[in-house]
């Protein structure tokens, strides 16, 4: 298989990565055939996997705007995947000419990636780091350089926490990061479930078994257990609902995949917390 010309030297180019399946369903072009393969054969038991995602990232902008509205402009994305148009430092900085942001990865191609859109950016950072182990990220020279703990953050976990599995104890990593932040930051959250989507549990475990194959297991919380998250954090309204019924901006002409008749769009869970 040959290499593209953007693909970091040192990855596995015949193993399938999350991040790029994902830029996969969103119609990006920085995926090998193998993620294409993956992604294919998930769409087969669940043909509304794009939709999903597209849903998934309208709501982290809609998300982003209310935070600059309620006075946050410092945002720490974790599992922030490969960059696509329309990313948190572009929707924050259309709101905020002062906004800053920190990606985090685990994925080499997607913390390239980052790297080179971001280059002569000086309020936005990149940095490799794992979910799973919270203080190397709060620890980050680039998180230490660009966000001030001192005042509210939004911390974003989109579409990242149903990869961990409760073995690696998603919860306290989750509470971690509660904890470094200061009163009046938010918790942007999205997170995959049996619930809502328009299939048997039956047929949509073809697309979880898919991932589990992979070696990227997906675990389909229920609404209660994703709610567990937000624990020191009070819900912003309306709540933990689907990603379209968080607050839709139709009045605009709404943003992709926030399609009504479209049942796919609300699979899942979708919230906003603040700390008190």
């Amino acid at each position: 298989m040959e290499r593209p010309a953007w693909a970091p030297p040192g990855i596995d180019i015949s193993v399938p990565s999350v991040s790029r399946i994902y830029d996969y369903y969103l119609g990006g072009s920085h995926n090998f055939e193998v993620d294409r393969q993956a992604a294919r054969r998930a769409m087969e038991f669940m043909p509304g996997l794009p939709k999903i995602m597209q849903a998934n990232r309208a709501f982290m902008r809609r998300a982003v705007r209310h935070a600059v509205a309620d006075g946050v402009t410092q945002f720490l994305d974790i599992g922030s995947g490969i960059p696509t148009f329309g990313n948190v430092h572009e929707i924050a900085r259309a709101a905020s000419p002062q906004a800053r942001v920190v990606y985090v990865d685990h994925d080499p191609v997607a913390v390239a990636h980052s790297h080179a859109v971001l280059l002569d950016d000086e309020q936005t950072g990149v940095v490799a780091a794992d979910l799973r182990k919270p203080q190397e990220i709060l620890a980050a020279p680039e998180v230490g350089r660009l966000l001030d703990f001192d005042r509210p953050v939004a911390l974003l976990l989109v579409a990242v926490l149903h990869f961990l599995e409760d073995t690696d104890r998603p919860y306290e990593a989750v509470a971690e990061l509660r904890e470094a932040l200061a009163p009046g930051s938010l918790l942007i959250l999205t997170h995959a479930s049996y619930e809502g989507i328009p299939l048997t549990e039956e047929v949509a475990g073809g697309t979880v078994g898919v991932y589990r194959d992979i070696r990227n297991p997906l675990v389909m919380r229920t609404g209660e257990q994703i709610s567990g998250f937000f624990e020191g954090f009070e819900m912003v309204e309306p709540g933990l609902v689907s990603m379209p019924d968080w607050r839709p901006d139709r009045a605009e002409g709404g943003e992709e995949g926030e399609t009504p008749e479209d049942p796919y769009a609300f699979s899942g869970y979708a919230g906003v917390g603040r700390k008190a």
